[in-house]
């Protein structure tokens, strides 16, 4: 597949098949997402798959209540998304059906692979992902090379503890993101929403767009 068309067509897939997804296609797609860029090439992501029912089962309790949280204050107004009601129905359907994906992939990170340069800023830290999500990515791009979608969600990082011990996980290690994986129920995308080019980008300063 053309790499264009695979960025174009990845997006979150919240309708399964039941079809299993097979061994060699988990490795194929390991085997690329490895060398997703990271700093110091320390290698800090480790994948948990999880296909055993009961784990998939239990992974999907801890899941649900914090997208109950989310999902009634998006109904209740509180909470405002870019999403259309569409959008936010279906990702209500991905949640109670969580556990019949085929597979979910726990996304580990050793903490100290990771070198977080703007922890001290008074904000948010994201640094310490640009060592995690290039590889995550490359996973979602190598699956969908092979016809396997995927649905990436960081809701149940917030459970961590309880994910490490049901899932042996090692002190160590933190939860980086959970990755729906399966054959898509209803195919891929052939468009996917986003803002333009003229909108995103701009040069030498904040205020002068570099596509007019």
């Amino acid at each position: 597949m053309e790499l264009s068309e695979a960025m174009r067509t990845t997006g979150t897939c919240r309708y399964f098949s039941d079809k299993p997804v097979e061994d060699e296609v988990f490795y194929r797609a390991f085997d690329d997402a490895r060398f997703g860029p990271q700093g110091g090439n320390r290698q800090p992501v480790r994948w948990v798959v999880v296909r055993d029912d009961t784990k998939k089962k239990q992974l999907a309790d801890l899941y649900l209540p914090y997208w109950e949280a989310y999902y009634g204050a998006v109904v209740e107004g509180s909470k405002k998304v870019g999403a259309i009601p569409k959008t936010v129905e279906s990702a209500n359907y991905f949640a109670h059906h969580l556990a019949e994906v085929p597979a979910l992939v726990v996304v580990c990170a050793e903490m100290e692979g990771l070198h977080p340069t703007d922890h001290e800023l008074g904000r948010l830290s994201v640094v310490g992902g640009a060592s995690i999500y290039p590889s995550v990515q490359n996973l979602t791009l190598a699956l969908r090379q092979q016809g396997v979608a995927t649905a990436l969600t960081t809701l149940l990082c917030a459970s961590e503890n309880e994910v490490r011990q049901l899932l042996g996980i090692p002190d160590e290690y933190i939860t980086a993101a959970h990755i729906a994986v399966g054959y898509p129920r209803d195919g891929f995308p052939r468009k996917l929403s986003r803002s333009p080019v003229e909108e995103i980008a701009f040069l030498d300063s904040f205020d002068n767009r570099m596509f007019a």
